[in-house]
């Protein structure tokens, strides 16, 4: 049992002294080498969640990207959109589209967060899902899930919902 507080001592000492943007910053970057390009395919809805968590969470302005991913689905690239305000971004399925085709991506996975910290896919959020579903589809890009973070509430992913 010793050994065991000692090992978690030791670990708290290596973050001793270092500030909360500092293992941000560290947390990112781990995160951000499990999903770089040729990385692993995701495996793991959790890893994605905590990456985009991470990712996201802090803003204070809604963002909408993609993960961009090959027909193994491995992360070819993580892309910002669009941009928004606190309550809204404006997306264009013409845009999503074009830069799907210009990473040669198989599949991708939506993702956009809400500031005002209501993590429920509104109506607006399943109406644009399938829309840019069907835009994808006409090219055969696969939408594999939407995923909205809320600061550091639940990640909701409009696949395990059966909303898209």
């Amino acid at each position: 049992m010793a050994v065991t507080a000692i090992r978690k001592t030791s670990t708290l000492d290596a973050f001793s002294g270092i500030g909360d943007e500092q293992v941000i910053e560290r947390a990112m970057s781990i995160l951000a080498d499990r999903h770089k390009p040729g990385s692993e395919p995701l495996k793991s809805p959790d890893l994605t969640r905590s990456y985009l968590r991470m990712r996201l969470a802090h803003l204070q302005h809604e963002e909408f990207g993609m993960l961009l991913l090959d027909n193994r689905h491995r992360v070819i690239s993580c892309q910002e959109v669009f941009r928004g305000t606190i309550d809204g971004a404006a997306v264009y399925p013409r845009e999503v589209v074009k830069l799907a085709l210009a990473h040669n991506s198989a599949a991708v996975i939506l993702y956009h967060n809400h500031p005002g910290g209501v993590n429920e896919p509104s109506q607006a959020d399943i109406s644009l899902t399938k829309r840019l579903k069907d835009a994808l589809a006409l090219v055969d890009v696969r939408i594999l899930d939407h995923m909205i973070v809320s600061g550091a509430a639940e990640t909701i992913s409009l696949a395990e919902r059966g909303l898209m």
